[in-house]
């Protein structure tokens, strides 16, 4: 016992999410991905029209958008279960030291189905370069549960549609919103992992035994997640715009004490 907890380190989810998005696969290209999906599926008007405004604002079939996500899901799944421990971990051997590097990977699976579902449903690119309070932040509160975090996909959502019109447009999430916001997702998550036993003080979200991420396990957690998002993407990908906005007006209500500025709060931009 003596021994265990001598051993025991604290691991931030902060680290680990920073880990996974300096992965070099996290990463996904937005035009690569689009072009190779929509391809022979729109024409190629469409298909400039969907990568110059988003998919959603090009006018293409939800249906299509929805076997694509699908196919993306079954995919991304089944790369999550089959982790390899150290491939591709910047850093290698003093990375894992810190951050387990199945841990780290599956938040990079995580992040990769978040963006391949977000180009999907019509966003523009997304920066994984500040990853603690950013626009993958609020996907993976989706993906975890997090009411507000649904609130927020509202906003952004609206914020993301030009169809709307800029005569009737959202109210933008706000920076403090979007970083208050993901202080919150990170501690519903979990901030501290363990190392050793990392399946005894593990995140909610995140069940790991023994530090390696299992293949059911994996399915059991990562799948859920992936579908979670897909579906509220979906919701607000297909609403009129007059009922996106007030999706929007009403997020604002729930958001409200996540747009005052944090004290300490420094802006990267």
């Amino acid at each position: 016992m003596d021994n265990e907890v001598k051993n025991t380190s604290v691991i931030s989810i902060e680290s680990a999410i920073t880990a996974a998005c300096k992965l070099p696969y996290c990463k996904i290209d937005r035009v690569d991905f689009l072009t190779k999906q929509l391809k022979g599926k729109v024409s190629d008007e469409q298909l400039a029209n969907a990568l110059e405004n988003g998919t959603v604002n090009a006018e293409i079939p939800i249906v299509i958008l929805d076997k694509i996500a699908n196919g993306a899901i079954k995919l991304e799944t089944s790369k999550a279960t089959a982790l390899s421990t150290a491939a591709g971990i910047p850093g290698g051997v003093a990375m894992i030291a810190t951050v387990p590097a199945d841990l780290a990977q599956f938040y990079a699976h995580v992040f990769r189905i978040a963006q391949k579902l977000a180009y999907i449903y019509g966003y523009k690119e997304i920066n994984l370069d500040d990853a603690t309070h950013n626009i993958i932040m609020i996907f993976l509160g989706v993906m975890s549960g997090v009411s507000a975090a649904t609130s927020a996909l509202a906003k952004l959502a609206a914020n993301n549609a030009a169809r709307i019109g800029a005569r009737v447009a959202a109210k933008p999430l706000s920076k403090y919103a979007i970083y208050n916001l993901s202080k919150k997702i990170l501690g519903w998550i979990g901030i501290k992992l363990t190392k050793v036993g990392v399946g005894k003080a593990v995140s909610k979200a995140v069940p790991v035994v023994g530090g390696v991420v299992s293949g059911g396990i994996t399915v059991a957690t990562f799948l859920p997640m992936s579908k979670k998002l897909r579906k509220e993407l979906q919701i607000f990908a297909s609403m009129p715009p007059e009922k996106l906005l007030e999706a929007s007006v009403e997020a604002d209500i729930e958001l409200a004490d996540y747009e005052v500025e944090p004290s300490g709060y420094v802006d990267n931009a």
